[in-house]
């Protein structure tokens, strides 16, 4: 399964007013109770006791329902990169950043040292994931995963999830009652998934445990451990807000570094544009926002999360915490931009003209700026890969300007 599947962390930390559940009926409880019972097996083959099967199942005694109100609202959830971004940087999480990175300056050195990840960038994380761990969730990991397993949410997913907390729970590093974080199953201070908790969580404090629920030093190494399992390249910057030369050709979106540097391409900030590797452009507000060169590093980020907006975050946010200033040029707030529905539409024409090849998620994404930067190229158009209701349009087979 793909590291990406952290990306439910994210869901799980939208801001959706509550509204008050009816409690499961007995038949739904029996239902829960039946579908875990019958995991045994597959537990059994993982290595996991029976003692520690009955404890986990005397965690859950029914779904939760709001678990499941939860996955019947997020797909309707749409914001522009801009508003995420305002949340997501702010400034008091800057600040605190920056406290956080005096404060635990030996702790952070010494897990640089060995995975060869920034502190800016792990505080960038621990920032953006628990809010420095004072917002870890209080949902039951055992009773959210058995409720979307048992609901069948998104196949075998979380039936895997499930089985793979009973293996962390016959490692001993927490107990059932302690076993807890978001409603999408996401745990402790990193917001890892079971999965990749066993992948990536290490014990770096040395007493015997992967804590990422109470220990800081295992939080931040693992956030680091799993970056660098997901191809992180130390000394490589995950990208920067650069300013193109006028008449730039946007159709040679990606060269190495050097190459962009050579063309006229520099960074607001007035540093060079330094590095070696491969990058591309990301202008994830078209040609009237930001503009970005983005590396492998970038790539490592969104392995965590899957989300443009939450790796430009991290990768924003780590850079303020390392005392930069905010992004150089505006945001387009007030020009028109496509819904979930309007990408939707957007990825089903490429689709139909055989340029796209992803899912029709209604989601802007990596395949999306491809296969429109294509489309785009083709049609002797500015490549920029925004996906716009003009594009839109011009897909569809209308004329719009350029």
């Amino acid at each position: 399964m793909r590291a990406a599947l952290l990306g439910l962390a994210l869901l799980a930390a939208l801001p959706v007013a509550a509204a008050p559940q009816d409690p499961p009926s007995a038949a739904a409880n029996a239902e829960v109770s039946a579908f875990l019972a019958g995991l045994w097996p597959a537990a059994q083959a993982r290595g996991v006791s029976r003692a520690t099967f009955d404890a986990a199942l005397r965690e859950v005694p029914g779904p939760d329902p709001a678990v499941l109100a939860r996955t019947r609202r997020q797909g309707e959830f749409a914001r522009p990169v801009w508003d995420y971004l305002a949340g997501a940087v702010s400034g008091a999480r800057v600040a605190r950043g920056r406290a956080e990175a005096a404060r635990r300056a030996d702790t952070l050195a010494a897990i640089e040292a060995r995975y060869g990840v920034p502190a800016p960038v792990l505080l960038a994380f621990w920032g953006a994931e628990s809010d420095f761990g004072t917002g870890t969730g209080s949902v039951s990991t055992l009773r959210a995963l058995a409720t979307l397993a048992a609901s069948g949410h998104r196949g075998t997913l979380f039936r895997d999830e499930f089985l793979a907390a009973l293996e962390i729970l016959e490692h001993h590093d927490v107990d059932p009652a302690r076993m807890r974080g978001s409603w999408a199953g996401a745990m402790g201070q990193v917001q890892f998934l079971p999965s990749a908790y066993l992948r990536a969580a290490v014990d770096f404090d040395g007493d015997g445990r992967r804590d990422i629920w109470a220990s800081v030093p295992d939080s931040l190494a693992s956030i680091a451990n799993f970056l660098r399992l997901a191809g992180w390249q130390p000394g490589l910057p995950w990208g920067a807000e650069v300013v193109l030369p006028a008449g730039f050709d946007l159709s040679r979106y990606r060269a190495p570094l050097r190459d962009f540097a050579a063309r006229g391409v520099r960074r607001t900030d007035g540093r060079p544009l330094a590095g070696e590797g491969e990058a591309s452009l990301f202008l994830p507000g078209g040609l009237g926002g930001p503009v970005f060169v983005v590396t492998a590093n970038f790539e490592a980020i969104r392995a965590y999360n899957t989300s443009d907006a939450y790796a430009l975050a991290v990768g924003h946010l780590a850079e303020r915490i390392a005392g930069s200033a905010g992004l150089a040029a505006p945001w387009p707030v007030a020009a028109p931009r496509l819904d979930g529905a309007g990408i939707r539409a957007l990825q089903e024409g490429l689709q139909g003209r055989g340029l796209y090849d992803g899912p029709l998620d209604g989601r802007a994404g990596p395949r999306l700026r491809e296969a429109l930067r294509r489309f785009q190229i083709a049609a002797g158009l500015p490549a920029d890969g925004y996906a716009s209701p003009a594009m839109l349009e011009r897909v569809r087979g209308g004329t719009p300007s350029r």
